[in-house]
């Protein structure tokens, strides 16, 4: 991993080379770092809209008893820590990611804004023990892809001798904001750079299977 300081503007930036090139992982926001459903969103999150109703909604079905031990059915509800199993994937059917064959599930409180947007709102009412699929747009998941996010910028300073590839992915740290973001390299020229600053996975719609294993309450 490469790391070098870029100075745009009165921004500081520590950019990392990421040693793969593709990020097939998904946090939240519309330029935040790739990371999982259950990962807390970072870089520069510019939030999310509302659900699309031009979605199809997909029917939950309860696999297994979601009877708690004091005998009351539970139900997740906000600042509940839950966990849970699930599988992403794209339009197209393609798994991008899942832990269901994993022996520990995913653990995240409902309420701290700690997963993708859509995927709380999955698992928020879910019984113990549910499964369930559904359809997360784009917009709440890693937001829109924006055009605005492409800059330009001067290669002077640190990275004016920095051999950037296209096409291949960085992260920028931003000093003053302390914010993460992964950046894609689209054009190089002896002058100048041109990055892409959106999240790797913005623009895509998901579809997540679900299953609720475990909730607790403080």
């Amino acid at each position: 991993m490469k790391k070098t300081l870029v100075l745009i503007g009165s921004i500081m930036v520590t950019i990392l080379l990421v040693v793969s090139a593709g990020c097939t992982t998904p946090t939240t926001g519309s330029n935040s770092s790739a990371g999982t459903p259950a990962t807390a969103a970072g870089g520069n999150v510019s939030g999310t809209t509302a659900f699309p109703t031009n979605l199809p909604a997909a029917t939950p079905f309860v696999t297994a008893s979601g009877i708690g031990e004091s005998g009351i059915q539970q139900v997740a509800t906000k600042g509940d820590k839950v966990s849970v199993y699930y599988t992403g994937t794209f339009e197209n059917g393609t798994i991008f990611e899942s832990n269901m064959n994993d022996t520990t599930p995913v653990e995240f409180t409902l309420g701290n804004s700690s997963v993708i947007q859509g995927f709380e709102e999955a698992v928020m009412g879910m019984s113990l023990n549910q499964q369930k699929t559904v359809n997360i747009p784009a917009e709440k998941a890693y937001g829109a892809y924006n055009t605005s996010l492409i800059r330009t910028v001067i290669r002077n300073g640190p990275i004016a001798n920095t051999t950037f590839v296209e096409g291949q992915s960085y992260y920028i740290h931003d000093r003053t904001t302390n914010a993460t973001s992964i950046v894609k390299i689209l054009n190089v020229t002896p002058i100048t750079v041109t990055w892409d600053e959106n999240n790797p996975l913005a623009g895509q719609n998901f579809t997540f299977t679900i299953k609720l294993v475990k909730i607790s309450r403080p």
